[in-house]
C-alpha cells in the first residue's frame, strides 16, 4: 500500500509540475498519460487487496482525479505554449533554444554579502531553482556597490554563458550598452530586486523580465503601514534611504508620501556609500539625529541592513518600544526581533525567495521555450507583531 501510495504521489507532482509550472510538449503529455495509467492500476491493485483502508483509497482517488485534470490542463498548455514560442522565435531579438539535455549557466547578482539578512533567501531561491532545471549558477556579491555591480556584468559578458540575472542600482545609462553586448553574444538578460525599465521593454521579447518589487508601492505600502501603527498629522518623521539613487530612491519617495498624505512632516537623510555597505555606522548618526530632534515620532526605511540596526538605534538613544515607530524592509532575525519586541512596527516583505527563484527559471524558460521576459512583483505585504509567530519558522529556514 505504501509503494502505491508513494507511486501516486510522484505520479501527481510530476503532472502538478508540468501543468502549472512550465509548458509542456506533446511527447511529455503522452509519457505523463502513461505513467497516470500505471497509476490507476496501481491503485486498483491496492483496492483489490484489500490492504488498505476506504479512507486511504478515497483519498488516492481523490488525488487521481485531480492529476487528470491537471493533465488536460498540460495538453492545453502544450498547445499555447507551441504557439507563443512560433510568435516569439520570429520576434525582435528572439534567442537560440537550448539543446536537448543541455546544462545552461547562469551567472547572478545576488546584491549584499553572501550569507546576510538581505541576500539569504534571494540566494536560496535562486538555488533551488538552478537545481530544479540542471543549472550551473555563478554567483556574484557586490555588497552593494553599484560600480562593482558593473564590473560583474563585464566578468558574466566575458564568461558568455547562456544567462545573467543583473540588478539595476547602477541605472539604465550604466547598464544599457551592457546589455546591448550581451544580446549581440545571444546572452538572455533578466533582472531583480531594482528595475530597468526601459531596458525591459526594449529586450522583453528576449527574455528580459523583472522579479521584485514595485519600489515606491512597496515604501507607500510601509508608510501606510506605519501610521496605521499609530502616527498622527503633524507628527515629525524621517526617512532615512539611498536617495542619491534616481531608481533606488523610488522607495524610500514611497513612504515619504505616505507620510505627507496623512498629514506628517517628513525630513529625508541621505545614506552614503559607506553606510551602505556597513549600516552599523548608521547607528551614530541616527543616535545624534534622534537627540537633536526631540519631538520625532516615525523612522522610515526601505534598506533592509539599516531596519535590522534600528532597534539598537533606538535603544542607544534610550527610548522604548512604540516611543518611534518604525517602519523598514526585510526579515532578518535582528528585524524579527525587532518586530517581537514591538520596536519595528511594520517590515515591508518584499519576499527574497521570489527575487531569486524567478529570475533563474525566467533565463530557463526563454532558453527553452523563447518565453518573453516576465514582469513578476514580488511585494504585497507587511511583516507587523500580528503577523510575524506565523511567518518566522519561514524565515529561520532562509525562505522569507
Amino acid at each position: 500500500m505504501k509503494r502505491t501510495i508513494s507511486i501516486l504521489a510522484v505520479v501527481v507532482l510530476a503532472v502538478l509540475m508540468v501543468a502549472c509550472a512550465q509548458p509542456v510538449d506533446n511527447s511529455a503529455v503522452t509519457e505523463l498519460q502513461a505513467q497516470l495509467d500505471a497509476a490507476q492500476a496501481a491503485l486498483e491493485e491496492a483496492e483489490a487487496s484489500g490492504d488498505a483502508s476506504s479512507a486511504d483509497v478515497a483519498a488516492l482517488e481523490a488525488e487521481l482525479a485531480d492529476a487528470e485534470a491537471a493533465l488536460a490542463d498540460a495538453e492545453t498548455a502544450a498547445a499555447e505554449a507551441e504557439a507563443a514560442a512560433a510568435a516569439a522565435a520570429v520576434a525582435e531579438g528572439a534567442v537560440e533554444p537550448a539543446a536537448e539535455g543541455e546544462q545552461l549557466v547562469v551567472y547572478m547578482q545576488m546584491g549584499g554579502q553572501q550569507g546576510d539578512a538581505s541576500t539569504l533567501a534571494r540566494t536560496n531561491g535562486a538555488k533551488a531553482a538552478a537545481e530544479a532545471l540542471n543549472i550551473k549558477l555563478i554567483e556574484q556579491y557586490s555588497g552593494w556597490d553599484s560600480q562593482l555591480m558593473i564590473d560583474q556584468f563585464k566578468e558574466a559578458i566575458a564568461a558568455e554563458p547562456d544567462g545573467i540575472v543583473i540588478m539595476g542600482h547602477p541605472g539604465e545609462d550604466a547598464m544599457m550598452p551592457l546589455v546591448d553586448q550581451a544580446r549581440e553574444l545571444g546572452i538572455v538578460v533578466t533582472s531583480g530586486n531594482n528595475p530597468l525599465p526601459n531596458i525591459e521593454a526594449k529586450y522583453q521579447t528576449a527574455g528580459f523580465g523583472y522579479a521584485g518589487a514595485n519600489l515606491y508601492t512597496g515604501g507607500y505600502l510601509t508608510g501606510t503601514a506605519m501610521i496605521a501603527a499609530g502616527l498622527e498629522a503633524g507628527d515629525e518623521a524621517l526617512v532615512y534611504d539611498i536617495w542619491h539613487q534616481e531608481g533606488r530612491s523610488q522607495s524610500p519617495q514611497g513612504i515619504k508620501d505616505a507620510l505627507e498624505d496623512a498629514g506628517l512632516t517628513v525630513e529625508t537623510l541621505d545614506v552614503t556609500n559607506d553606510v551602505d555597505t556597513d549600516a552599523s555606522l548608521a547607528i551614530p548618526i541616527l543616535t545624534a539625529y534622534i537627540e537633536s530632534h526631540p519631538n520625532l515620532k516615525a523612522i522610515g526605511t526601505q534598506h533592509g541592513n539599516i531596519t535590522a540596526v534600528l532597534p539598537k538605534v533606538l535603544e542607544a538613544a534610550g527610548k522604548e518600544p512604540g516611543d518611534i515607530i518604525v517602519g523598514g524592509i526585510d526579515l532578518s532575525p535582528a528585524t524579527i526581533d525587532g518586530i517581537k519586541s514591538g520596536y519595528v512596527s511594520a517590515s515591508f516583505d518584499q519576499v527574497l525567495y521570489l527575487q531569486g527563484f524567478f529570475p533563474v527559471q525566467q533565463i530557463w524558460l526563454t532558453k527553452n521555450y523563447l518565453i518573453p521576459g516576465l514582469h513578476i512583483d514580488t511585494g504585497v505585504g507587511t511583516v507587523t507583531p500580528e503577523n510575524i509567530a506565523e511567518i518566522e519558522p519561514l524565515i529561520e529556514e532562509g525562505i522569507r
